[in-house]
This record gives C-alpha cells, structure tokens and sequence, in this order.
C-alpha cells in the first residue's frame, strides 16, 4: 500500500501461525501420515485431507500403499506432540473423536501418472494440473522475504519457548504478523508493527503474558536496527486469548498457504502441498521452482527472481517454464530460462529424484513455511547448483 508522494514507501505484511493452530494441527497430520506412508513405501500415492473442530478429527483421501498405517495412532500422537494433552479444554489427543474415510486413488489420475519405467529409468506424470511458482530475494540470508521470514521466526520462537522454558501458561494456538516498510528501490528500511497473538491459562495477568512475550519471543527474534520510534508492537490486541486451537476455530488442511510460501510477496498457484505425496506437482513442482530461483539469486544474477512451472495432469514435463526477475536481473530473463533448461530437469520424475521427494520430510514442512529452512536438510533449499549458473553465464 502506498503512504504517499512524498515519503515514497510501502507496507508488506506477513503472518504466520503456531503448530498449534488448527489449521496446522491438520497440516502436520496430514503431512504426518504422509511421512508414515512413505517410510513403509516410498512409492506411495497419498492424498490426505484432514479436518479439526470441537472434540473431533476427521481424515479423508486416497492413498495407494503396500504399507499398512494405522491412522488413528499416528494423528493421537501428532496432536499429543504438538501440546493437546489437557483433558477438559475442548480437544485432546486421547479423547477427540477421529473419523476416517480413505480409499485408494482414482485410477483415472493413477493411469496418468502412472508412465512407464524405461530400462531403470522411472517416468512419471503430474498428478494434477495448474501453475507453480516459485521465490526468492536477497533481503535475508535465507533469500526469503523479510516479512514472511520474520513471521514464521516468531512463531517458531513462542512455540520454543512454550515447550522449552516451562511457560505453563501458554497453549499451543498463536498468530504472528510482521509488517514492513520498504523504500522505493524496493529494500527494507524499518519494521512498521509486529503481532503476536499468543493462547494463553486464564490465570495469568496480561502485563505478565506481555512482558514474557517480549523478552523471551519478540526481543530473540528481532534484529533491534529494524525498530523504530514508530514501530508498534501488539501483543493479544483482544486481551483475552483463552479459547484457542480446535475448541475455538475448525482447522482445515490447506488453508494456510500463503503462510506454506512466500507470505503475499510471491504469487502461489493455488495447489496446497500438506497430505500430498510427491506425484502431485502443486508440491513437487512448487519446491522446484523454489530451489531454481533460489539458485538463481544465490548465482548472483538477480536480486528479486520468481520462476513459475505450467503443468498439464498427466504431463512429464511442464508446458511452460518462465523466470521474472522484475528488472533486477544481471542479464535477460530470456537468458536466464535458457540457462535453466541447461542445468535443471523438470520432469516429474526428475524434479522427485533432485530434490529426494521420496524420503519421509514432509512433517517438518507442515509448519513455519516450507521455504527459507536451510536447517532441516530440505534439498529445495540447496543453492549447489549456483556456482554452474554463475560460470554459464560470465
């Protein structure tokens, strides 16, 4: 949003929430399952939806295994690990109903992913259709948007400090939201306001729960340079924040996606990636478009990139592949796309077998954003293909 003329700023805001949320309690089951699948058969089709409200989980999809999971063991003690444990509080892992509905995959998708296997060689098609992006800048370490990145720090931090600092009044829901202000050149020069909205025990007082929050989530987090006079800080705005998680708001996988990417700076194509496995190209796709781009401006030859992959279902390789560095490249973006195609594979089974998509990653993923890790061995987030990018070029 422009603030005018004259001061020649803008605003960019991002959120992200706590394991706890609702919406991630069923992100991280789904993604969990997934893993379980995967652990017993790396070949597994899994398509897992899962819904959260009062005292209920319910868990849907289509999976095609030689592995046999027992669902309501796994989702109990993801939920149980997560900090649902309080008999009496709306949703816990031993008492919560949890209902399943799975059946296995719709042959007519099965038969378009399903190729051939030429010699050794796996070939594989995409399991859906559509558009996948992805993002990078050089405004952190991480390449990831300032914003988006400080969101999911904080919201990783109130959970640590949860569980690790016996803070026996927090609960396991939060939201985070950073806004950041930008100069024309597009460089961030100061945070406008941060929020943090942290589940809490009736009992203790909120200068105590605001006090906490600041010392022990904001202040970690928080690089001090990026204060200002200006800078306003929100801590639970409501003042009450009791009711949290399943009991308070139904949680639905998928609903997070912009939290999942790139918070609103990076355009996202719509697919969610929790409970798929990596046949579906809204995930493996999206992870592989993260992982060019990002090599890209490791490379040096952009500052801003976004590369977007177009996907028929059934497709082996994309129908269209184009880079957009918005003017901040080194040299053309048509350079850059021809450069790509020379060091990357797109196809379906090559973008599973660069980034080892088989292996059981996914619960990590289902919370604080699937980009701008580099400490959970997420092969998207390498830039070892940056120093080839960087030498074709110059």
């Amino acid at each position: 949003m422009l603030e005018g003329c004259q001061s020649r700023t803008y605003l960019v805001t991002s959120e992200s929430v706590t394991r706890g949320h609702p919406d991630k309690v069923c992100d991280q089951i789904a993604d969990g399952i997934l893993d379980a699948y995967l652990n017993e058969d790396p070949a597994s089709r899994v398509a897992v939806e899962v819904m959260a409200s009062t005292d209920t989980l319910m868990v849907a999809g289509e999976v095609t295994s030689t592995a046999r999971i027992d669902v309501v063991k796994k989702a109990r003690e993801i939920i149980r690990e997560i900090g649902y444990v309080e008999h009496g509080k709306g949703f816990d892992a031993d008492t919560c109903m949890i209902f399943t509905n799975i059946h296995s995959q719709s042959p007519d998708i099965s038969q378009g992913v399903t190729k051939k296997t030429d010699g050794k060689k796996e070939v594989l098609g995409g399991g859906d259709q559509g558009v996948m992006y992805g993002y990078a800048v050089d405004e952190t370490e991480s390449l990831m948007p300032l914003p988006c990145y400080l969101a999911n720090r904080l919201a990783e931090r109130l959970d640590c400090v949860r569980i690790t600092q016996g803070a026996s009044f927090l609960y396991p829901d939060g939201k985070t939201q950073v806004t950041v202000r930008y100069n024309q050149a597009g460089e961030p020069i100061g945070i406008h306001s941060i929020v943090v909205s942290a589940q809490h025990s009736e009992k203790v007082s909120r200068e105590v729960l605001e006090a906490f929050i600041r010392c022990t989530v904001i202040e970690p987090v928080i690089d001090p340079a990026l204060l200002t006079p200006e800078t306003r800080i929100h801590i639970n705005p409501t003042g009450r924040f009791v009711i949290g998680g399943p009991a308070g708001d139904t949680g639905v996988t998928g609903r997070k996606i912009m939290v999942d990417t790139y918070g609103t700076v990076g355009k996202h194509g719509g697919g969610a990636f929790s409970g798929k496995d990596p046949t579906k190209v809204d995930r493996s796709a999206a992870y592989m478009a993260r992982y060019v781009a990002k090599n890209i401006v490791a490379a040096g030859l952009a500052k801003r990139c976004e590369v977007a992959f177009a996907y028929v279902i059934g497709g082996v390789e994309p129908e269209a592949v184009t880079v957009n560095t918005f003017g901040t490249g080194t040299i053309g973006d048509g350079q850059i796309e021809a450069l790509i195609k020379n060091v990357f594979s797109f196809g379906v089974s090559e973008c599973i077998t660069q980034l080892k998509l088989r292996r059981p990653q996914y619960l990590k993923t289902a919370a604080y954003g699937h980009f701008g890790r580099t400490d959970q061995g997420f092969g998207w987030e390498e830039t070892d293909k940056a120093w080839i990018l960087k030498q074709l070029a110059f």
